[in-house]
């Protein structure tokens, strides 16, 4: 009988825990009849899957640490976020997961790559530099495709993924009287819509989506900054290897590469 590591039971206990979280919420939630939270609740117990499909499907190893950083983004993201209304009770929880997920997509693009550079199937091989440039790409273009469909979801079904603000002043140039290409700046006491006073302009979703590109740009600046540090300094540097997924080899190749 195979001995679990400490490390393997903790990783274990957050998987099985995060699991009994999500069905007792989704539980509670039918009985409440929020038929909504009860798809969310089965979309994330979904999303739980994809980790163990790939290493099945595909043959590669998600690393403890990243498994357990993926589910919990899932949690926080599904569950604390929509369910629990942790985008409104605290400001800052989108702009954390936003930076995560920066972190995480180029985690998964630099390894994309990685497994492709030490494969000895392919020729091309890119330098340690055009590997993190790549992850850092690959994390900004995941990202603003998530902006897209925040739009859409936003746009065809009536949503607020992206989130409104409130703002004081307007800078402009179509307010100068001179018709110069000078911005005027316009402070806002109050704006009176439908009879009802506000207490600023309410913009509806360009600030924050700005606001989570520039944090994913620094979650993905981060990951591809120190993936480019163990990439030249292989095997040196732990952290990053928590965080890459390799390939697992099967018998006759683990034979082959020791040989």
């Amino acid at each position: 009988m195979p001995i679990i590591s400490q490390k393997r039971r903790f990783t274990i206990f957050i998987y099985i825990a995060l699991h009994l979280l999500v069905i007792l919420t989704m539980v509670f939630q039918f009985l409440n009849q929020n038929y909504n939270d009860v798809f969310l609740c089965l979309l994330t117990l979904v999303l739980f899957q994809i980790p163990s499909f790939i290493d099945r499907r595909f043959k590669i190893y998600i690393p403890d640490t990243l498994l357990i950083v993926i589910l919990l983004f899932i949690f926080a993201a599904e569950i604390l976020g929509e369910i629990k209304s942790f985008y409104i009770q605290y400001p800052g929880w989108d702009t954390v997961l936003h930076t995560i997920n920066g972190f995480l997509m180029a985690a998964i693009g630099f390894a994309l790559i990685d497994i492709f550079n030490r494969s000895e199937k392919i020729s091309t091989k890119l330098s340690p530099s055009a590997l993190a440039f790549f992850a850092f790409c690959f994390s900004m273009t995941i990202g603003v495709l998530w902006e897209f469909f925040e739009f859409g979801m936003d746009y065809f079904f009536n949503l607020d993924m992206q989130k409104d603000t409130f703002i004081y002043e307007i800078k402009s140039v179509a307010l100068n009287p001179e018709a110069k290409n000078i911005p005027v700046i316009v402070p806002i006491e109050s704006v009176v819509i439908n009879g009802e006073q506000w207490e600023g302009y309410l913009d509806i979703g360009l600030i924050d989506t700005m606001k989570d590109l520039i944090v994913n740009f620094i979650g993905a600046f981060l990951f591809s900054f120190f993936g480019y540090v163990h990439i030249k300094n292989r095997d040196k540097h732990k952290f990053v290897k928590k965080f890459i997924p390799i390939v697992r080899m099967s018998k006759s190749e683990d034979t082959h590469s020791k040989t």
